[in-house]
């Protein structure tokens, strides 16, 4: 029995073996002809840019699909001088913030056919590494610098890349920035207890040793503004620090309040995440929340709500599109206009149940008879 040989395929439309042969000799001026448009706006067509009409967006991207035709970054690079991507530089990738700001960002980024970079640093000998090599420099468009306390010289070498750089949840006068108002966050959620009939109100803020405090000297001046505005001392005693995560420091924390002459009725937390851990350390001190200890945060975290944790939320995802899409505008913008625009968010109180009316009862041991 006789097998014969498989048919020679014949030249044939993109897609078939012949098709894709011709398909792979296709190139980027190859469409622009086609299309009689220029090999950029080429390239920006099929980046998925806004800057780019209907009508032309539709001519490019019928003869990229009839030439079986890709863009690839390093084509589009040589021509525009633009890599495609956007980087974002934060810390701890595990971050409850970082991440939403990262998925706001991934939002915007796909819309405008941008790739993300993301740098993550830890700790400060990775941070001093970054900012000695700025690897930025060579692999993307422009930069968003995450929950950084920026130092004036990491300011500087920032301002050297020749790139666009925007700050993110941190406040720059001359330079982009899109935040919220930690201080005046703060002074909601303090005003919320003070409101609620607490006197004896404590902060608690995890311990900074990496340079990261990027909303630590905000969150606290506001804390202190809201009890001087509310008359109340301030008392060194109710504010601590501890390591964040760990759960002896914190379990010290709460026993270094309850064993003050007037130990303090709420606690104001700098994070949900930190919040969530002190209500752990006080049920297992068999304190109630919130009746015997109010507790509030600040974030809304996405478990916030369902641990009923009142918290000042801020927009975390909305705060990383923002950021994407300004980055975006100063990329294309011919004038640099967008180079001082600052973008603020809106913080608000969200009350839930880990907070009530101070009761006098609460942590007074009863007079003797």
């Amino acid at each position: 029995m006789s097998v014969s040989p498989p048919p020679v395929p014949e030249a044939g439309p993109a897609g078939s073996p012949a098709g894709a042969e011709a398909a792979a000799a296709a190139t980027m001026a190859d469409v622009a002809e086609r299309a009689g448009v220029s090999v950029s706006t080429v390239s920006r067509t099929l980046r998925g840019l806004p800057s780019v009409s209907a009508d032309t967006r539709d001519r490019v991207e019928r003869a990229a699909h009839e030439l079986s035709f890709a863009i690839s970054r390093s084509a589009s690079s040589l021509v525009t001088g633009r890599t495609g991507r956007i980087a974002v530089l934060g810390p701890r990738l595990e971050s409850w913030f970082l991440g939403a700001v990262l998925a706001g960002v991934h939002t915007v980024l796909r819309e405008t056919g941008y790739d993300l970079l993301v740098y993550s640093v830890t700790d400060l000998a990775e941070r001093r590494a970054f900012f000695d090599r700025l690897p930025a420099r060579r692999n993307a468009d422009a930069l968003l610098v995450t929950s950084f306390d920026l130092t004036p010289e990491e300011h500087a070498g920032l301002d050297a890349l020749g790139m666009p750089v925007v700050l993110v949840s941190q406040y720059a006068p001359d330079r982009p920035s899109v935040y919220v108002d930690d201080a005046a966050g703060a002074r909601q959620g303090v005003r919320h207890l003070v409101n609620l009939g607490h006197r004896r109100i404590a902060f608690v803020q995890p311990r900074d040793d990496t340079g990261f405090s990027w909303s630590s000297r905000a969150r606290l001046t506001g804390y202190r503004q809201a009890l001087e505005a509310a008359g109340i001392p301030y008392d060194d005693a109710l504010v601590r620090r501890p390591a964040q995560h760990v759960r002896r420091e914190l379990s010290g924390t709460i026993g270094a309040f309850m064993s003050l002459p007037e130990p303090p009725t709420a606690i104001f937390a700098d994070s949900d995440e930190v919040a969530v851990q002190l209500i752990s350390a006080l049920r297992a001190a068999h304190l109630d929340v919130p009746g015997d200890m109010s507790v509030m945060g600040f974030d809304d975290h996405q478990l916030a709500e369902w641990l009923d944790l009142s918290t000042v939320a801020q927009p975390a995802r909305e705060i990383g599109g923002a950021a994407a899409r300004l980055a975006c505008a100063i990329i294309e913008s011919a004038t640099g206009d967008e180079r001082t625009r600052h973008v603020e968010f809106p913080t608000s109180v969200v009350a839930r149940g880990s907070t009530a009316p101070y009761r006098p009862s609460a942590q007074t041991c009863p007079e003797a008879p």
